[in-house]
């Protein structure tokens, strides 16, 4: 029995180290919302099934040993949990490989809740040898079967993470909230920083990088990095770079559930705010359109007396929102509108020529001034950007000619409609996410370039009920668009090959691949005389 308990220690280790790792990964990915994590299991039961196998194999072995008691019945369970054990080895080890687009942060939340895990498996496996002691079975403790337990905590990794985080939840409050508080300690020695929130269902981290570099051009200007939109990524920007020497702050806001915004403002307190878009977007969190646009407007209710409100005035979701709330508050009546090309109250850009090398488009401002610019990005949604981040500049007291230079320098955000030529081939990297809205933009962006025009995608996600309706759609859409279309995902992808179809697109154009990578190679082994433009639309994270 102590060889085999060895045995069942040096296969059992690993395994459950495995396991944990995947799962806290996964959980990571799915912000730590236990609810979350639970609906990513739901819908990812076939990923897991063996879990649940060793489960029961402990179960059987704990069991058999009180009730059996035959030496024969020991050695074959322990025989198949080590083979088990042995293949959970081989398959996360190779999830691990496989889920790589976003590798798993060992942030210290990530290491207090792996701590918190293993002490309770550590629990879980000493319960059996403290019952043996109490009762006087000290000579048996070597003889107990090691296998069973372990075969438990490995099989009920994927609750015990939740459990963590759930036994964690004082511990995380009173750690987040001492750095909440030290956060606001900091903005509040820096009086006469002026804060600019900027929120939207898409676009806001394309505004907030393009704000930087225009209002560079006569302020300090500090921004929140990367896609650091949560209260705890504001509050890590604000301890580790903001500096006396700054004169504004950019503060993205993102938001999944009704509140966050709000929680956002009330951390900052935002003088100004600009609303890119709203659109269906984490409609599998937020369950309706009007969930949505009132989180949204939480940045502008946040918008004290005095300060600006710029808006998108291309964006129905947008005037329908302030439509309903008219009269609520003075401050909705005349807000900051900014259009891409419609003639309308505030800014907007008429005389737009788009081609495969960038867009040239005149700014009309509010005073009735105006001013020619050029820039390197392409793309009817890159204009009503570009035309929001210049409404700010110019409302900061920066001339429409001072814009020009940095509007012709303003570069592609990283995998947000980002070109990359690579001899007769450009790559649009537009892979960090996709919504209705946004990936018809970039299909009918697609449409406007010279050359074969070939589509990689695997639609959409987090769309609720509606989503299938809304890859359908897609697909209505770069059927109109696209020479060749190569999805990616069999299943998931269906809804998008009915719209295609449906549409007359010629079948044998039309390819599903298991992996984007063998979609890349495809697209590349395509044979044309003609430059090909290749359109990564969305890719999914690792927990889909």
């Amino acid at each position: 029995m102590i060889i085999r308990n060895l045995i069942s220690l040096l296969l059992g280790i690993p395994a459950f180290w495995l396991v944990l790792r995947y799962n806290m990964h996964m959980f990571q990915l799915n912000t730590y919302m236990n609810n979350e994590q639970r609906e990513w299991l739901r819908r990812n039961s076939h990923l897991q099934w063996i879990l649940d196998f060793i489960t029961g194999l402990g179960l059987i072995r704990l069991g058999g040993e009180i009730i059996i008691k035959k030496p024969w019945f020991g050695i074959t369970a322990d025989i198949l949990i080590w083979l088990t054990f042995v293949v959970i080895i081989l398959v996360y080890r190779l999830l691990k490989e496989m889920n790589s687009k976003k590798p798993l942060k060992f942030t210290p939340r990530v290491k207090r809740m792996t701590a918190t895990d293993i002490v309770t498996c550590i629990l879980i496996l000493a319960l059996p040898f403290i019952l043996l002691a109490a009762m006087g079975g000290k000579a048996k403790l070597l003889l107990f079967p090691v296998s069973s337990w372990l075969a438990l905590c490995v099989g009920m990794q994927k609750y015990l993470i939740m459990f963590a985080n759930k036994v964690n939840r004082p511990v995380e409050k009173g750690v987040n909230n001492h750095y909440i508080n030290d956060a606001k300690r900091i903005l509040k020695e820096n009086p006469d920083l002026t804060i600019i929130g900027v929120t939207g269902s898409y676009g806001k981290t394309s505004v907030k990088f393009y704000l930087e570099t225009l209002l560079r051009q006569r302020y300090r200007v500090l921004v929140t990095p990367e896609s650091y939109n949560t209260p705890m990524g504001i509050v890590i920007t604000i301890r580790k770079f903001l500096k006396p020497t700054h004169e504004i702050f950019v503060c993205e806001m993102g938001a999944r559930y009704v509140g966050e915004i709000k929680e956002d403002c009330d951390l900052v307190h935002p003088h100004h705010g600009l609303i890119t878009s709203i659109g269906p977007q984490h409609l599998d969190t937020f369950e309706s359109m009007e969930n949505i646009q009132k989180t949204k407007f939480e940045l502008a209710d946040a918008v004290p007396d005095g300060g600006i409100l710029f808006l998108n005035g291309d964006n129905e979701y947008i005037a329908e929102e302030l439509e309903r709330r008219k009269g609520s508050r003075p401050l909705y009546n005349n807000p900051v509108m900014y259009h891409s090309q419609k003639i309308g109250s505030g800014y907007y850009a008429s005389d737009i020529v788009i081609t495969n090398h960038g867009t040239d488009f005149t700014v009309n401002a509010p005073d009735g001034e105006t001013e020619r610019f050029s820039m390197k990005l392409v793309g009817m949604h890159n204009v009503i950007n570009v035309m929001g981040a210049i409404a700010v500049a110019h409302e900061f007291d920066i001339p429409l000619p001072e814009l020009r230079i940095p509007v012709r320098r303003i570069q592609s955000v990283p995998h947000r409609m980002e070109m990359k030529n690579h001899g007769d081939v450009t790559i649009i990297d537009d892979a960090f996410n996709s919504n209705p809205i946004g990936s018809r933009a970039a299909v009918e962006t697609l449409a406007i370039m010279d050359g074969m025009r070939i589509l990689i995608t695997p639609g959409m996600v987090e769309l609720g009920e509606d989503e299938a309706e809304y890859n359908r759609k897609f697909g209505t859409y770069a059927a109109d668009c696209c020479d060749r279309i190569f999805l990616v995902g069999r299943k998931h992808t269906e809804p998008i090959k009915e719209g295609i179809l449906s549409k007359g697109f010629p079948e044998k154009h039309l390819e599903v691949f298991d992996k984007v990578e063998d979609a890349i190679s495809r697209a590349y082994a395509v044979k044309t005389d003609q430059h090909k433009y290749i359109l990564l639309e969305n890719d999914l994270p690792d927990n889909y």
